[in-house]
């Protein structure tokens, strides 16, 4: 038999001992209050009603389906984007509890299940929505050391996606490495290093650019790193030497945004990781821990400023790559004095 509720205000209040029993000891529904009662919010009314599970008066008139969902749009705001991911969590066994309007957290689990163990906050999103990179780094900071943070994307036709965040702490086996000097001919988009024994142990040691001719051909990431080492002179086709400040303004006029992804690259080369260029994988660099004939890339990395937003479909087009690849999707997020990475990783629950 259906439980029965008696709508108040924007609640669903349940009497019945036995109906408190099926819905708040068994399924963790709504909140008991002093007297006994059992009070439902209407995103959980809602659920019910949909499931068959309640049955809705005001009264002692029955409430329609869809006069309890014409309520609860009113009361609950991006009702339909929150009613879907709840709807969906909770078919999937998941007992979470809706937080309310005020918070970026949509969702909580706080007790641990045979689904899951650490505690779990979860955000949903309408795939209209944007992704903010400052929310997300700061949820990913406080939530993760106690438990799980998920996002839950609804699409157009009500189909979920889910994405696992988390901070990370990326590290290489690649040891530091003391370099040739040479001299390397700037071009527009790369620089040429044409001494054969320069290219060659660039290459060796931690594949830098990519053979041309007898020599080798450096991105410009690259190629101003080499410099900071003080590694690499650069020249350009009409002067024979320019000075470290010269080619880094050279450079930085080739590709104005360089200067985020130098400071990425950097970093994760002190990390003891192998950077690449991720192009073609659709990101700023692609990584690996150790050298590519023992592995493939385990990363991709994607550099933003902090402030940086984006619409959910770039995002989603990027980590289901990422994932396709079998490599992790990461935000090198920076900011005037750190770096910091955040893996966005499709989940399955």
């Amino acid at each position: 038999m259906d439980a029965t509720g008696e709508l108040v205000g924007s609640s669903v209040v349940v009497h019945t001992p036995r109906d408190i029993g099926r819905l708040y000891d068994k399924s963790r529904f709504g909140r008991r209050t002093k007297t006994g009662d059992l009070v439902l919010n209407l995103l959980e009314a809602v659920f019910l009603s949909d499931e068959g599970k309640l049955r809705v008066y005001a009264k002692r008139t029955e409430v329609t389906f869809t006069d309890l969902v014409k309520k609860a749009a009113v009361a609950i705001p991006e009702f339909e984007t929150i009613f879907l991911a709840y709807k969906d969590l909770r078919k999937r066994g998941y007992a979470v509890n809706w937080v309310g309007s005020d918070s970026p957290i949509t969702f909580t689990q706080m007790r641990p299940t045979s689904l899951l163990s650490d505690p779990l906050s979860a955000c949903a999103f309408s795939e209209r929505d944007l992704l903010d990179i400052d929310q997300t780094r700061a949820l990913s900071r406080s939530i993760t050391k106690q438990g799980k943070l998920w996002y839950v994307l609804v699409d157009e036709e009500g189909d979920t996606t889910y994405y696992d965040i988390a901070p990370v702490d990326l590290h290489g086996e690649i040891p530091p490495q003391s370099y040739p000097k040479t001299t390397g001919l700037l071009l527009k988009d790369r620089l040429l290093i044409f001494d054969p024994d320069a290219a060659s142990q660039l290459l060796d040691k931690e594949f830098f650019g990519k053979p041309f001719g007898a020599g080798l051909q450096l991105s410009l990431v690259e190629a101003l790193y080499l410099v900071s080492c003080k590694a690499l002179r650069i020249a350009t086709p009409d002067c024979d030497q320019i000075s470290e400040k010269e080619s880094e303004r050279a450079i930085v006029a080739l590709q104005p945004d360089i200067e985020h992804r130098l400071r990425v690259y950097r970093d994760l080369k002190a990390r003891g990781l192998l950077v690449k260029t991720g192009f073609k994988f659709g990101a700023d660099f692609r990584v690996y821990t150790t050298i590519p004939d023992k592995a493939h890339a385990e990363f991709l990395i994607h550099v933003v400023p902090e402030g940086f937003t984006s619409v959910w479909a770039e995002i989603s087009r990027a980590v289901r790559l990422a994932h396709t690849v079998n490599k992790e999707f990461i935000f090198a997020v920076t900011s005037k004095k750190t770096i910091e990475y955040i893996r966005l990783g499709r989940l399955r629950p």
